[in-house]
């Protein structure tokens, strides 16, 4: 099947797979398997592999183990050390040491936005999944420390790692929108990137802010739920774990990943060469810096003479991630079927029908592509190809218009977050929502970002020549 009715049909699957999830209550896992499957054979995906011409097709049974094994494979152990990471905060009273520290680095009266402003500046040379992993035990502490909604505080932490991943290198994907676009000359033109991107994202900070806040006041997650029943006061909790580590210990599970990826993006961006690139690059592997993570972790659990702790820490962190990565994975697979039918290649193939909106144009595409596929790198990469050709057409060829298409690209690449992304899985599950929930929270925030950045890349066009 192809044209428009795939498009139709692919609708229909995803309104489907959302009704099976909220309103039939179906697990998340097999409603997202099952609608890839059947939205696969529909599509025309083979049976099994077949050979065509001089190349192989993947059946859906190898489409479907791809996208499941590519969602461990780039993101799994990421979820593993980071949620160890957290709950050795947890139990050992760091997270509250976290908590008071951005209290008073911002006061007490607005935890929402310092959240959302310590995932923008983290996001920056960190993936948005594991930042959000990373930062998400000094979210739940500040859920205790202030009694803000849970819920408020997951979409402002949410939001603000989105803004800085899709706008601002040296994330991969503007990075490589940038590359696409400037073709050689884009090395020159990085910093202005980089400009446009920290003030675009701006709006779709503000928008997002204002909405994390309407939001935590309509829908309760279970963390809500657990701390209105609780009775205890956060300096009660907080004095039960004794004398708590130092800032020093605290911080330095989160902030030494952190590092080390951003030293790894800066090695690759300044293009650095020979065994300093290739260490650095090692380092800053989010897998092998988050590891590190775990190492001064561990250090900070034996600090607190509770090292014999560690075992059944690590099996209930185990325990509690399985769920998270078996429905993470089965949005990969949902996305791998979507991205092995004809949908991209139909969009692709009509994009000159839509041509003649101007900067709207790269939007439009990026934001159809993520929605279809959920990936935001992968809709960035390939609506840039897309709209490489037709800069001239478009009216986009000087160099502040052609960053300013990046940042439209980029805009449509959060628009929106959904099932098939791994990110809704992450901050839907971490934030103890249920998928409804999700779609009310994650999916409407990125919406209103998505859209709040469009216009500010549409303010700048009517300056920028």
């Amino acid at each position: 099947m192809s044209g428009i009715g795939l498009i139709v049909v692919f609708i229909i699957a995803i309104i489907v797979m959302i009704l099976a999830i909220s309103k039939l209550k179906i697990h998340p896992f097999l409603a997202i398997m099952g609608i890839s499957l059947l939205f696969g054979l529909v599509a025309g995906i083979p049976l099994v592999n077949t050979r065509v011409g001089d190349r192989t097709v993947d059946g859906i049974a190898t489409v479907i183990g791809a996208g499941f094994s590519g969602t461990f494979t780039s993101i799994g152990i990421v979820i593993i050390l980071g949620a160890l990471i957290g709950t050795v905060l947890e139990a050992t009273g760091a997270a509250f040491k976290l908590a008071d520290m951005v209290i008073k680095l911002v006061g007490p009266k607005h935890p929402v936005l310092a959240v959302q402003l310590m995932g923008w500046v983290v996001s920056i040379p960190v993936f948005c999944d594991s930042g959000f992993v990373i930062l998400d035990p000094i979210r739940k502490a500040l859920v205790r420390r202030t009694k803000v909604s849970s819920v408020s505080l997951a979409v402002a932490l949410s939001t603000g790692l989105y803004a800085s991943h899709v706008f601002i290198p040296p994330t991969p994907g503007p990075i490589a929108a940038a590359n696409t676009l400037f073709g050689e000359r884009a090395g020159e033109y990085l910093l202005l990137v980089m400009g446009l991107g920290a003030l675009v994202s701006i709006p779709a900070l503000i928008g997002a802010y204002f909405f994390s806040r309407y939001i935590g006041a309509k829908v309760k997650s279970v963390e809500d739920i657990e701390i209105d029943s609780v009775t205890e006061t956060y300096d009660e909790i907080k004095a039960s774990y004794g004398t708590l580590p130092n800032g020093f210990l605290s911080l330095a599970p989160i902030i030494v990943p952190i590092i080390l990826m951003a030293l790894g993006s800066i090695a690759s961006m300044a293009g650095w060469t020979g065994f300093t690139l290739r260490i650095f690059s090692f380092l800053g592997t989010p897998i092998i810096a988050l590891a590190a993570g775990v190492l001064f972790a561990v250090w900070q659990i034996a600090a607190a003479e509770k090292l014999e702790e560690f075992y059944g820490i690590t099996n209930e962190t185990l325990k509690i991630v399985g769920p998270i990565l078996f429905i993470t994975a089965a949005g990969g697979v949902l996305g791998r079927v979507i991205a092995s039918t004809s949908i991209v290649a139909f969009i692709t193939a009509n994009a000159a029908s839509i041509a003649t909106i101007g900067i709207f144009f790269p939007f439009l595409l990026s934001a159809i592509l993520k929605t279809a596929q959920g990936s935001s790198t992968v809709a960035l990469v390939t609506t840039a190809g897309i709209v490489a050709p037709l800069l001239g057409t478009l009216g986009l060829d000087s160099p502040p218009r052609t960053a300013l298409a990046v940042m439209a690209i980029a805009a449509g690449a959060m628009t929106v977050s959904h099932a098939n992304d791994s990110y809704f899985w992450v901050v839907t599950n971490f934030g103890g929502m249920t998928p409804e929930q999700g779609y009310k929270t994650q999916t409407a925030a990125t919406l209103i970002e998505g859209l709040c950045g469009m216009a500010g890349v549409f303010v700048l066009s009517l300056f920028l020549r």
